[in-house]
C-alpha cells in the first residue's frame, strides 16, 4: 500500500513556508509522503549543464529548495517530492488535490476586505478541490498578538483541541470521518460546535423565552449527538464535547474557536455547471479563526 500524499502550495512567501512545516508536522504523524510544489506558468525547459546564472527557472527553484531546507531542520527522516511545474497556480493544485489526502496552503488574511497569499487561487482551490483544503497562517505555532486595548492579565489557555463545526441541514460524514482522525492522531479531545440561531417562538416581548430556547437547544443538542454517534464508535478514544449555542453557526464558531489547534468546517459540493462557492461559516472559519483552518467538501 502506497503511503498518503500531502500536498503544499508554494509561492516564496513566509506564510506558504507556514504551511510547509505545518504539512510536514501532517506528514509525520501519517507516515506520508510531503511534495513541496510551485507552478510558475514560465518554466522553461533547459539543459542539465546550464550554468547558474543563465538559468531561467533560479527563482523558481529556490522557492522549492528554501522550503526543503526548512522542512528538513525539523523532520530530517521526512520523504518529501519537490514538484516544480510549468502551469497555471490553479490547474495544478487541482491536479494536486485529486492526488492527495490534503492540500495546504498559506494565507495572510484576517478581515473580509484582505487577501490571501495566492489571491484569488486560494479560493478557488477551497471551492473547487474534491479533497480537503487546510489554510495556515504565517506564525501559527505563535500566540495571536494581544488586540489593542486587551486585558493583558495572564490568563489560563483553553484546553488544546480540535474544533468541528457541525451542521444539521444533512449528512456531513467526510467533515466528521475528518475532524475525528485529526484529534486521535494528535491525541486530542474534538468539540463538536453547532449554531442554532432561536426562531419566533424562543422570544417574548421581554426578550429571549429561557424556556423555549432550553427546549429548542436540548432538540438540536439530541440531533448533534445522534449525527457524530457512528464516528464516536469508530473512534471511542477521542473525547468529544458537544457544543449547541443558541447563535447563528458563524457566531456560534467564532465564539468557540479560540485556542483550538485546527478548525474543521464542511463546504458542500456543487454541481458542474453551478460556479464554485464556499459558504458563510468557511468564509468566516478562513477570515476570522487564526488557527489553521480545514475546509472539508462533502454531499
Amino acid at each position: 500500500m502506497e503511503p498518503e500524499l500531502i500536498t503544499v502550495g508554494l509561492d516564496g512567501s513566509l506564510e506558504s513556508l507556514a504551511a510547509a512545516q505545518w504539512a510536514a508536522d501532517e506528514a509525520g504523524r501519517r507516515n506520508a509522503v510531503l511534495r513541496l510544489l510551485h507552478a510558475w506558468i514560465l518554466l522553461a525547459a533547459e539543459a542539465p549543464d546550464t550554468p547558474p546564472d543563465r538559468d531561467q527557472n533560479a527563482g523558481a527553484r529556490q522557492i522549492v529548495r528554501r522550503a526543503v531546507e526548512e522542512v528538513r531542520a525539523r523532520h530530517p527522516h521526512l520523504q518529501i517530492i519537490e514538484d516544480l511545474v510549468g502551469s497555471e497556480a490553479l490547474p495544478a493544485l487541482l491536479r494536486a488535490a485529486d492526488e492527495s489526502r490534503m492540500v495546504v496552503l498559506g494565507s495572510r488574511a484576517l478581515t473580509a476586505w484582505e487577501s490571501y497569499v495566492l489571491g484569488d487561487v486560494s479560493l478557488d482551490v477551497v471551492g473547487r478541490a474534491e479533497q480537503p483544503v487546510v489554510l495556515v497562517r504565517g506564525g501559527w505555532s505563535m500566540k495571536p498578538p494581544w488586540p489593542e486595548g486587551a486585558d493583558r492579565t495572564p490568563q489560563v489557555p483553553p484546553e488544546p483541541r480540535i474544533v468541528v463545526g457541525v451542521s444539521l441541514n444533512g449528512p456531513c460524514d467526510p467533515l466528521l470521518a475528518f475532524a475525528f482522525d485529526a484529534a486521535a492522531s494528535r491525541g486530542l479531545p474534538l468539540q463538536a460546535v453547532h449554531g442554532h440561531s432561536l426562531p419566533v417562538q424562543g422570544y417574548a416581548p421581554w426578550g429571549i423565552d429561557p424556556e423555549a430556547a432550553e427546549e429548542i437547544t436540548k432538540e438540536a443538542e439530541d440531533e448533534l449527538r445522534e449525527a457524530v454517534q457512528p464516528w464516536r464508535e469508530h473512534f471511542p478514544d477521542v473525547p468529544l464535547q458537544l457544543t449547541v449555542l443558541p447563535e447563528s453557526p458563524t457566531r456560534a464558531m467564532v465564539q468557540t474557536v479560540p485556542g483550538a489547534e485546527l478548525l474543521a468546517v464542511g463546504r458542500r459540493r456543487h454541481h458542474p455547471f453551478l460556479a464554485p462557492r464556499v459558504g458563510p461559516v468557511a468564509h468566516a472559519a478562513i477570515h476570522h479563526a487564526t488557527c489553521p483552518v480545514a475546509v472539508v467538501p462533502h454531499d
